[in-house]
């Protein structure tokens, strides 16, 4: 909550969780999406087809990441 109310906000429910328009966008492109919308949250890609890391952790965005040349996003990122 603290970091919410420096930034303006009154409460963490005002933050963004989760971006479905970025799927297919190439990954630099979500990263800087993310990172405007959320600059408070780290951003991890991870290949397709990779474990999510254990436990819930309110800011880490996931991203998975196609393996091809422009690391298109598979799937929706998500907090977590």
């Amino acid at each position: 909550m603290a970091a919410a109310a420096q930034q303006g906000r009154k409460n963490d429910d005002d933050l963004k969780t989760l971006w479905p328009e970025l799927v297919g966008a190439p990954g630099q492109y979500a990263q800087a999406m993310i990172h405007k919308d959320r600059p408070d949250v780290q951003i991890m890609f991870r290949p397709v087809g990779t474990p999510v890391p254990p436990g819930y952790d309110d800011e880490r965005v996931l991203v998975f990441v196609y393996n091809d040349y422009n690391s298109k996003v598979a799937v929706t990122p998500v907090v977590g």
